[in-house]
């Protein structure tokens, strides 16, 4: 009798995994339009509404941290038609924010990771460093007086500079900036020594011969850049850094829609076209299991709480 009744509690779950979704599916991005993360969702998009059977839409809703989207999502219905496009910046947020209207971990059910993308460490074509070991001599030699050219104060290419300056031991400077233009062209006319922005951006300037690239961030070479070493290959011991994004839903969305989230997501990341147009945007898909994704982002603030500390960057 007690297998009977546990048996009518189980199979309305299986039914809502089957019948969702009943409406169109928001996918909430904390970016505006264009960039590596909205490019890299539009392409799965299509996928996932041929699989589910209803529209998916990607919504843009930029803001200060991640914070309007992530509020957005933590406050919606929790039943699997509103997801967040979860990235390293709602793992920063903690560190950068006084107060979140949210709990970054459990005001979200975690489905699964999407991509990562590296970043890369560029010079100018003309600049006398050849490699990153040039750069690490000079500032050892020099202290203070190396630039590194980031954008997006708080952000991840800013805070992957500040990382690079504490793992390597030197003593630099980390100048963010406003824009990736206002980067590359500090680092051609040699007023930034180099700097440290994703691949995706710079890569027609690196082809051209415009921009030297020194080292990529990740802890392995990428394809797009198969020459360039690593920034641990090139001698800075546990630099392993990789931006990511990944798929979040409301706290308490029942099992069976994550699963079914989560298995189309991961079909849609191993389709032909998708993986293409993630090659040429340097972004490497892979999918995790939702355990996997909440354990990576606990980790994952951890260590950018240490850097933003370590940076002495003020809480906002």
């Amino acid at each position: 009798m007690r297998r009977l009744f546990y048996l009518f509690l189980f199979v309305p779950i299986v039914v809502l995994g089957q019948s969702f979704p009943t409406k169109p599916v928001r996918i909430v991005l904390p970016f505006g339009p264009g960039g590596v993360a909205d490019i890299t969702t539009r392409t799965i998009a299509p996928h996932l509404s041929s699989s589910l059977g209803q529209q998916v839409v990607v919504e843009n809703m930029p803001g200060a941290g991640g914070i309007r989207a992530a509020e957005a999502v933590a406050r919606a219905e929790p039943d699997g038609h509103t997801l967040l496009l979860l990235t390293n910046g709602n793992a920063v947020s903690q560190a950068l924010f006084k107060s979140l209207p949210y709990d970054p971990v459990n005001d979200f059910a975690m489905i699964s990771t999407v991509g990562y993308f590296s970043l890369v460490v560029v010079t100018g074509a003309n600049s006398k460093y050849k490699t990153l070991g040039d750069v690490l001599a000079e500032a050892k030699k020099n202290p203070g007086k190396l630039n590194i050219g980031t954008i997006s104060p708080g952000g991840t290419q800013h805070l992957a500079g500040e990382l690079f300056r504490s793992t390597a031991g030197i003593d630099a400077l980390v100048v963010p900036h406003k824009t990736t233009g206002e980067v590359v062209i500090g680092v051609r006319q040699g007023s930034l020594d180099i700097g440290v922005d994703f691949i995706a951006p710079l890569i027609a300037g690196i082809r051209a011969g415009d921009l030297r690239a020194l080292a990529v961030s990740a802890g392995k070479r990428q394809p797009q850049l198969p020459d360039v070493p690593t920034v641990i290959e090139a001698g800075v011991k546990g630099y392993d850094v990789a931006s990511w994004n990944a798929l979040a839903a409301p706290a308490k969305t029942p099992p069976a829609v994550i699963r079914r989230v989560h298995d189309e997501l991961a079909k849609a990341l191993g389709a032909p076209d998708v993986q293409k147009r993630f090659a040429e945007l340097g972004v490497e898909p892979r999918a995790s299991t939702p355990e996997q994704l909440r354990e990576f982002f606990i980790s994952e603030s951890k260590r950018w709480t240490r850097v933003v500390e370590a940076a002495k960057i003020p809480k906002q």
